[in-house]
């Protein structure tokens, strides 16, 4: 039991912390006008895959491994289908970002010139990846209360 509810924290606190982090990031993007502007964006960007990796882990770990209703009850929910595909969803749409913001990084550290225009872009992006967060986390409650399960 005591697993159990400390893996489930554990997982609302990555939600918290990847609400908060894709907000900064995007705001921070808003204000890019040159590579000195870059500071805030990658220190969000950070706290945003750190996130991203304690809601993967606990949230497999959380429905997968044996600290919930199990896999079946799962696997056989269509709402937790449709949370998966948003979650895949936001990956898809971090790639393009997360590459970038890592060129960025390296171009940086090498004392590069860093083509930030795009910053407006990922921005819109970041907002995007918001709202899929606020819909996953409805998604989240209704299949932790039965809803879309078969035969409830």
């Amino acid at each position: 039991m005591t697993l159990r509810w400390l893996v489930a924290s554990i997982h609302l606190i990555a939600l918290t912390i990847a609400v908060a982090a894709i907000f900064a990031r995007g705001r921070a993007l808003q204000r890019v006008r040159e590579a000195a502007d870059l500071r805030p964006v990658l220190l969000a960007d950070n706290w945003w895959g750190v996130s991203g990796l304690l809601l993967l882990g606990t949230g497999l770990w959380r429905a997968f491994g044996g600290l919930e209703k199990g896999a079946a009850y799962y696997l056989g929910n269509p709402l937790f289908h449709a949370k998966l595909g948003l979650f895949v969803l936001a990956l898809l749409l971090e790639l393009w970002p997360m590459v970038t913001l890592i060129r960025w990084r390296m171009a940086q550290r090498g004392s590069r010139d860093v083509d930030v225009c795009r910053a407006p872009s990922f921005a819109r992006v970041s907002y995007v990846q918001l709202a899929i967060l606020v819909v996953l986390l409805f998604l989240a409650t209704a299949i932790a209360r039965g809803m879309g399960a078969q035969g409830l």
